[in-house]
Formats: C-alpha cells, sequence, structure tokens
C-alpha cells in the first residue's frame, strides 16, 4: 500500500525512546514496502488517535524492521515527514544535507549560462518540505508547513555555508521578508541558457520564476525556425523567448495577468528583441483558443502550460475533463505537421493519465499525433525513486502527422 494514501486509524503509541527520549509510534505493518523505498509521508490516518505533540515536534516511527525519524505537523492531513533513519536532524546534519545539493548542482553552473536554479527541492533531497531557490546572489525559502518553521534557522545557516549570496528571503503575508543579508532589487536579472529574465521574487509565482521548465524550454527553441508560435498561460514569456531565439516568424503570448504580459514584453526588450515584433494578449487562453478556431487561425507551434487543475485529490477527475477539453480545443489550432508541447503541473495528475488525456483529446479532434519528448521538471528538480509523487511536471511534446 502507498504510504501517501490515508487509511483507516491504526498503530500505537509506546513511550519515549530511551535513547533520545524522542515520542515514538508505530503504523501499520502494510506501510513498511513504500517507508524501506524511500516514501517520506505519512498521513493522519495512519497514526494512532490521541497523538498530542506541539507541530514542529521530531517524532521516531516504527514500522515492522523499518525505523525513520520525521516532523510532526498536527494541522496537516500529512502529519509526518520523514527527514532521516538514524540520527536526529540538528544543523550539522542540515549543513551537510545542503552541502551535497549544492554539490549535485554545480554541473548545471559551470558554463554560467544559467543563474537561477533550484538549490534544495524539498523530498528530493531528502529534505522534506523545504525548497530553496537560488536568482543570482540571492535566494528564496518556501516551506510547505509553519510546522517547519523551527528548521529555518539551521536551512539559513546551512545556506550561507555552502553559497555565497548576498540575501536569503521569505514570501510571507507582508510581502518580502528577508531572512539573512539584504532584500533583492525590483528589478533582478538572471540568465538562462543565454537568455536573460527579469526576476520579480516579492510578486512573482513560486518564489519568482518557473525553473522546472528550463530545460524544456530550450528544447522548444529547437523547433521553432520560421514558425508561428502559440504560448498559452505564457506567464512572463520565457517559452516565448526561447521560440523567438530558435527562429520563430510569430510569436503570440496569452495570459489573462497584464502584469504578467507587460513584464513578458519586458523580457523580450531586456534580449533585444523587438517588442512590437510580438503580440502579447491579456485574456482568457481558453477564449483565445475558441476564438481562434473560429477565424481559421493555425500555429505550427502550440504550448499550453496551465496552473494546476486540481489542488486535492477529490478534484482529479474534474482536472482531467479540463486537460483533455484544453488538449482538443488546441488542437483545433494546430497545424499540419505542428508541434503540441502539453504540460501539466497537477500532482494529483500521473504521468500515464495526463498522456492518455491527450491521446482521448486526439481521439475527439481527429487528429494523429507522435510522440516526440516525455519529460518532467529540470535536473536540479530530482525525484526520490520511492517517492512517485515528486514528478509532479509532466510535459509531453508531439508532432501531427495527418499532413
Amino acid at each position: 500500500m502507498n504510504v501517501g494514501s490515508p487509511r483507516s486509524q491504526s498503530g500505537s503509541w509506546p513511550p519515549g525512546d530511551p535513547k533520545d527520549g524522542l515520542p515514538s509510534v508505530h503504523v501499520a505493518s502494510d506501510l513498511e514496502s513504500s517507508l524501506s523505498k524511500g516514501h517520506p509521508w505519512i498521513y493522519r490516518d495512519h497514526l494512532p488517535a490521541g497523538l498530542n505533540l506541539p507541530p514542529g515536534s521530531w517524532l521516531r516511527v516504527h514500522c515492522k524492521g523499518w525505523t525513520g525519524i520525521g516532523i510532526f505537523d498536527p494541522a496537516s492531513p500529512l502529519s509526518v515527514r520523514i527527514y532521516s533513519r538514524g540520527r536526529v536532524p540538528d544543523a550539522a546534519w542540515f549543513e551537510q544535507s545542503v552541502e551535497r545539493a549544492a554539490r549535485r548542482r554545480r554541473p548545471l553552473l559551470a558554463n554560467g549560462l544559467t543563474t537561477a536554479y533550484r538549490l534544495i527541492n524539498g523530498e528530493g533531497d531528502g529534505l522534506p518540505g523545504i525548497v530553496v531557490d537560488v536568482y543570482g546572489p540571492f535566494a528564496m525559502v518556501s516551506l510547505d508547513s509553519s510546522a517547519l518553521t523551527r528548521l529555518l534557522p539551521w536551512v539559513i545557516s546551512a545556506v550561507q555555508r555552502v553559497t555565497d549570496l548576498k540575501g536569503i528571503c521569505q514570501k510571507g503575508s507582508d510581502g518580502l521578508e528577508v531572512l539573512a543579508g539584504r532584500p533583492p532589487p525590483e528589478r533582478l536579472i538572471v540568465s538562462e541558457h543565454g537568455l536573460r529574465f527579469y526576476a520579480d521574487l516579492g510578486a512573482g509565482q513560486k518564489t519568482g520564476l518557473f525553473l522546472d521548465h528550463r530545460e524544456n524550454r530550450r528544447s522548444l527553441g529547437q523547433w521553432c525556425q520560421g514558425a508561428s508560435v502559440l504560448n498559452l498561460y505564457a506567464y512572463t514569456g520565457a517559452f516565448s523567448l526561447h521560440a523567438a531565439r530558435g527562429g520563430a516568424r510569430r510569436v503570440v503570448s496569452v495570459d489573462r495577468a497584464p502584469e504578467a504580459m507587460a513584464r513578458a514584453r519586458d523580457n523580450a526588450e531586456l534580449n533585444g528583441f523587438d517588442p512590437d515584433a510580438f503580440e502579447f494578449v491579456t485574456g482568457d487562453a481558453i477564449k483565445y483558443l475558441e476564438s481562434a478556431a473560429r477565424e481559421q487561425q493555425t500555429f505550427d507551434v502550440v504550448i499550453t502550460d496551465p496552473p494546476s487543475f486540481a489542488r486535492n485529490r477529490m478534484q482529479r477527475r474534474r482536472a482531467l475533463r479540463a486537460y483533455e477539453r484544453l488538449h482538443t480545443l488546441a488542437l483545433a489550432v494546430l497545424a499540419p505537421g505542428g508541434l503540441y508541447a502539453a504540460a501539466s503541473c497537477t500532482s494529483q495528475i500521473d504521468v500515464d493519465s495526463f498522456r492518455d488525456s491527450v491521446a482521448q483529446a486526439a481521439l475527439r479532434a481527429g487528429r494523429s499525433l507522435q510522440l516526440v519528448m516525455d519529460s518532467g521538471q529540470a535536473l536540479d528538480h530530482p525525484v526520490m525513486i520511492g517517492h512517485p509523487e515528486g514528478r509532479y511536471l509532466k510535459y509531453l511534446a508531439l508532432r501531427s502527422v495527418d499532413d
């Protein structure tokens, strides 16, 4: 049974471990396989009733022959995140973990073309719920739960030791909060494979930019020589700029946020492109597709990268219907022989289900598609093999073979 799936309450709550005094719980033996493979989550329904510990408490978990140490979050259905199989994490443990993560990113940074990257990818780096993104000389920290706040001093200290940063920040309820050093400038510029982008760390989505699509964007540019390109849910135009650098003759960027379209225009100008040569459309992507189909417009490359369509498992079926509708509309404006790049960041949708949503849409639209690329997030967003939920990003590049 997958440890990431809630089940009925079971388990027991023995006294604290005599070695270190940590509170200790036993969970059902059917979780042993997933836990042994490295799955780091235990849901509330797997824990014994009456477990009453302060948020952020370390907790030893036993499951048959498996033992691990996690942090307790009573306010979340995901109540325990496993950090260690042995020692209780402390400042030195965090420093070692962050240093390993930094060492693994060094090949990405070797040529100097990329200055924005993910230093810590939560579960994928053995630090569940903790994300640290680096933008040039500044870093943004993001925590999945307030129960992890007690770990912040250790994280900040470790990041400072392994990087040469001017500031470390976090988004708070009152805006950007400086955790160490000084705040970033409003118009911070970072590089991605030689292209430059403004990174708004205070007001931007996620921690500032969508870093996970870095390799997918570079790959897409190779398909755009002489092409007309439609970039839907374009945000600040990263896919659009890679398309333009790849030689696209027409690039249309669509996003409902006026601020995003304004920044996309700024990014085009920053890279030496004439912003008037682009088309920036502030509006709803679905309505744009419907209008383009009525006008019988077609594009050689169509990109769809919508925000998440499901916040929880109960919304999964609705999300799949929304994806299928989006694919169907996108295929209606894809030229014969064109390339459809479809992405999903919905963690509730697995790779096979997303691929099937495209196949169903192709059947409905009467289109034949050839899969030429099937990828996920960039190399600095690793996923532990025993934690499939960590593969949240799906990216399919499909060529129409109707020509």
